[in-house]
């Protein structure tokens, strides 16, 4: 019968609609393939040759040959570098100036690159811009969150082909990290210990959700997942920041990194997704009760008017299953 499950993390029900649940294998993008893309567009602003089309960059990757990651300012931003914060108040009614950071990482010159499909160093060189950018954006005080996503397909939100991630600084702490941070702030109060660093314990333990583990990293697909093949790659040191990873671990985040989406790459046939880093606010720098953690959430399953009006999900994916489904398919080389 189906089962209710709590989601530790985020305190969501999830309803694991067991009897409605379908196997792995049907979840299998029915989507038209992908047009084919060239290795480079004269048009695209993103491909090598066109960089005066982009606007300021602040950070690249490369040698004398060329580039291999940059990271520039997104030239539609939702927020703006200049200006001072200031808040309004008007009756109930709150406003301050949207000042902040929209960069965009072009992760790589070739226009038909995949992220799955390319080498462990070339993905080592995307997670080091993250990392790197997220340092220098930290350093501006009027930021308070940064989050790094990437949206891959249309359905993820993509309108641009040209392999890229986003990175955001923040003037205020989103609703939804607050409400993170105080959950994982009581579970400490309460236990002693990080509902995180107990979570990758407990997964180890059990092993019937894991994906793939290395050295440095587990990924998983969480015990009450929101959807289907959502998953989580926690780091298995506790950090709170995802600035704190060391180069070693970076490259063993590659790796996984790498196997995780060349699995869903070659197991659900290149479903769109949505990338997350959820890192600790820039106010903070360590803690005991947060640990930086990674999402990736395949765009595979629609919400409706259930999800919309209660704020719950239906997952008709078994998480088991899909970790196992998930175990079985060949890594992208």
């Amino acid at each position: 019968m189906p089962e209710l499950r709590q989601n530790i993390i985020t305190r969501d029900w999830v309803i694991i609609a067991t009897e409605r649940a379908r196997r792995p294998e049907t979840f299998v993008s029915r989507r038209e393939k992908r047009a084919a893309l060239p290795l480079h567009d004269p048009s695209c602003p993103f491909c090598p040759g066109n960089e005066s089309q982009t606007s300021a960059e602040s950070l690249r990757i490369g040698d004398e040959a060329g580039w291999r990651t940059r990271v520039v300012a997104n030239k539609f931003p939702a927020l703006v570098r200049e200006g001072m914060l200031s808040r309004r108040m008007s009756g109930i009614h709150r406003s301050m100036q949207a000042v902040g950071y929209h960069d965009v990482v072009v992760e790589h010159p070739r226009h038909d690159a995949q992220l799955p499909l390319l080498r462990e160093e070339e993905i080592f060189d995307v997670l080091s811009a993250y990392q790197r950018r997220y340092v220098q954006v930290r350093e501006d005080g009027r930021v308070e969150t940064i989050l790094i996503f990437r949206n891959h397909g249309v359905a993820a939100g993509t309108s641009q082909p040209h392999p890229h991630s986003q990175i955001v600084g923040l003037p205020v702490v989103p609703a939804q990290v607050r409400m993170r941070l105080e959950i994982a702030t009581r579970y400490f109060d309460e236990t002693g210990e990080c509902m995180f660093c107990r979570t990758v314990k407990d997964e180890r333990s059990s092993g019937d959700r894991i994906i793939f583990a290395t050295k440095h990293f587990l990924s998983f697909i969480p015990y009450a997942a929101l959807s289907p093949f959502h998953t989580w790659i926690y780091p298995l040191r506790h950090m709170s920041s995802f600035e704190s990873c060391t180069e070693d671990e970076l490259r063993d985040l590659a790796r996984c990194l790498k196997s995780v989406l060349g699995r869903l790459f070659h197991g659900l046939n290149d479903p769109d997704y949505n990338l997350l880093i959820r890192s600790l606010p820039t106010h903070l720098v360590q803690t005991d009760y947060f640990h930086w953690y990674m999402s990736i959430v395949p765009r595979i399953a629609i919400s409706a008017g259930f999800e919309l009006g209660s704020g719950m999900f239906i997952n008709t994916a078994i998480p088991e299953q899909s970790a196992e489904f998930l175990r079985g398919i060949g890594e992208a080389k």
